[in-house]
Parts: C-alpha cells; structure tokens; sequence
C-alpha cells in the first residue's frame, strides 16, 4: 500500500523543480525531508507523570484527612478500622491514578508538545536532521557538497545540515537567509512555498561559493522526502 504523504503531488513536483533549478548552477546537492514530527517524547511524558504522581503523594502527606475522607467513604469504613496496609494502599491508589490521568492527557499532541521544554524539543530536531543527513546525503557525493533542509512540522522548526566541503566553503551563519526565507510560507501552512524559498537561498550561495563545473552529475535525488 502506497504511504499516504501530507504533502499534494503539485507540492512535490514544485519542490522538486524548485531543487533542479538551483542546483543548475551550483556543484551542492540539495536535499529536503519533511517531517510531520521529530520524536514521540516518550520519556519527557514518563517525566512529567511521575513528577504528577510524586506531587499527589507529597499532598497526601500535607493534608491527608481529604483522601482519607473519600476512601472512608468509598469502603464505609469507621476511622478506627484503618490501618497501616490501608493507607499504603490509598497512596498506591492515588499515585497510580495521578500517574495513569496524566499519561492519558498527555496522549493529545498539542499538550504534548507543550510541557517539553523548547531546548529539548530544538535539540531532538537537530538530532533527528542530523541522523537523516547522515543517513541520506553525507558523504554521499563525490565532493561531498551534500546539503539537507530539514523541516519538522510539529515542532516548527527548520534546519539546514550540510557536508564538508559546503561548511569549509561557507560559514554557518551565512544559512540564516534560507531559514528566514521560508518563514512567510511556514507562517500561512504553504509547506511547498516555504521549501522552495529556502531552496532558491541555499541555491544562491552554493552557487557562489560552489559553481557547477562542466564534469558535474546530480547524485543525489531532486525529489522531496516526506518522513
């Protein structure tokens, strides 16, 4: 079953002409993925409910006569039938309830995202943009003139990782046009728009700094990748 893509395919085929065009005059292979979102977060959400269920213990401690009163309540209990494995147990109780209600909640994306701090999510992006440079352009080129425009969508976050002889050639500080560049169509959802002004921008200085030579092939697919 083909995999069902986020992107239209006039989307695709205008990034991909997008690509072709800039890399006519530049000896830089570009490359774009875009992701719908670059980690689950799994373990801040671990972190987040357990923290949940610690804080409902520490108030158990402060002021116990309010749990304790709803589980007299719920078993029909005389204060002086408790005892020790009892009050263990509504500890357990509502520790586990803490912890289980917030994993739930926790389950809907947007909140999510929001309880990771945005250097975790920042640094999960750039790993993740990374692995897939690693995985699909470094090195892949005979010059190593690879270069990936990495969008991931939950995140709204962009990133540009590029190869050696790219980071020899140009500083990185000069990829911070590309980046503003796409912002206008990010900002409207017009992910195609977006990508192939950050493409036309990188095109630009690779050409600049890394012209086509007449030997040049193209190495490395136009197409946009989609993860």
């Amino acid at each position: 079953m083909k995999r069902q893509t986020r992107l239209s395919e006039a989307e695709h085929l205008q990034v991909s002409a997008a690509v072709a065009l800039a890399e006519a005059g530049t000896a830089g292979e570009i490359v774009t993925i875009v992701a719908e979102q670059s980690d689950s977060y799994s373990d801040i959400v671990l972190g987040w409910c357990a923290l949940f269920a610690l804080a409902a213990l520490a108030a158990l401690i402060v002021a116990p006569g309010f749990y304790l009163g709803i589980y007299d309540w719920l078993i029909g209990a005389w204060v002086q039938d408790r005892n020790p494995r009892a009050m263990f147990a509504v500890a357990a109780a509502v520790a586990a309830l803490k912890f289980m209600g917030s994993w739930l909640l926790l389950q809907w994306q947007p909140l999510r995202l929001a309880v990771v701090p945005a250097a975790i999510r920042h640094a999960r992006v750039r790993s993740r943009a990374i692995d897939a440079f690693r995985i699909g352009a470094e090195r892949r080129t005979a010059g190593r003139t690879g270069i990936l425009i990495y969008l991931s969508l939950r995140e709204h976050r962009a990133e540009i990782v590029a190869d050696e002889a790219i980071n020899t050639a140009v500083g990185l500080d000069v990829w911070g046009d590309a980046m503003a560049a796409m912002l206008p169509g990010l900002r409207l959802g017009n992910v195609g728009d977006a990508l192939c002004a950050g493409v036309e921008k990188v095109g630009a200085v690779l050409a600049a700094h890394l012209p086509r030579q007449s030997a040049d092939q193209n190495e490395l697919p136009d197409r946009l990748i989609e993860v």
